[in-house]
């Protein structure tokens, strides 16, 4: 049986939030409060719609968008996780799963030559319209009021298990990393001998921590295993692998 490596993104795989990012291809690199002060809390992706229209409005061209991102930094230890990943995909399936967009990754995974790591990437539709103007959708509608109302991301891994498990595919051990308040809802239909690996400092370690402390609370039954680089995630992978 293979092991699962679900992965988060922003601040995951790349070392920065990949959505603010794009603001460097700006002139200015900055955005006019109008849109700044447009954010409405849970609705981030119709944010970043408003956000891509001023960048067209600028007459941004794409190409002048996909180099900019593609400097994204990866995460320290990150890509050894990555390499490691692509070259032992007869054990290991590995998906992202994103509040980001599918070009932003996309692109960033196709200019670092890791597009052949990860399986499948379940992050919100992006695509440039015939004016040249990027367009981002949400990535489905859902009823779990513990999420952003564009991505509940417990819904695609059952999923994602659900239709793996229909193709007679199983896991031994799933692995979760991840760093956001998103990625806690997920973490929840994990086994007791899964594992899942917030990073340190950030919200998911807080949040775990703080469910850790409530008295007969069993909604996360995953070891906890807290990160700093990818060193200690390939440490982990590797261990697993040898059991």
């Amino acid at each position: 049986m293979k092991i699962l490596m679900v992965f988060d993104f922003d601040h995951t795989v790349v070392d920065d939030n990949s959505d603010t990012w794009v603001i460097r291809c700006l002139p200015s690199q900055t955005l006019p409060d109008s849109v700044k002060n447009s954010y409405r809390k849970g609705r981030w992706t119709e944010f970043m719609g408003r956000v891509m229209s001023y960048i067209g409005d600028q007459e941004v061209n794409p190409d002048r968008v996909r180099s900019v991102m593609e400097t994204i930094p990866f995460t320290p230890g990150m890509t050894d996780v990555l390499t490691f990943i692509s070259e032992n995909k007869s054990s290991i399936d590995c998906i992202v799963i994103s509040d980001s967009n599918t070009l932003f990754i996309d692109w960033i995974l196709q200019a670092a030559g890791f597009q052949a790591a990860i399986d499948q990437i379940f992050s919100n539709p992006a695509k440039f319209n015939e004016s040249g103007y990027m367009e981002v959708q949400c990535y489905h509608s859902h009823d779990c009021d513990r999420c952003p109302v564009n991505l509940c991301k417990k819904k695609v891994l059952e999923l994602y298990l659900s239709q793996q498990s229909d193709r007679g595919v199983g896991y031994k051990q799933i692995f979760y990393v991840g760093d956001g308040g998103n990625d806690l809802c997920p973490t929840s239909c994990l086994r007791d001998h899964d594992v899942v690996m917030p990073r340190k400092g950030y919200t998911l370690e807080k949040l775990l921590a703080k469910l850790e402390g409530q008295e007969g609370n069993a909604s996360v039954k995953a070891g906890v295993i807290a990160w700093s680089s990818g060193t200690e995630i390939l440490q982990e992978l590797k261990t697993s692998m040898q059991s």
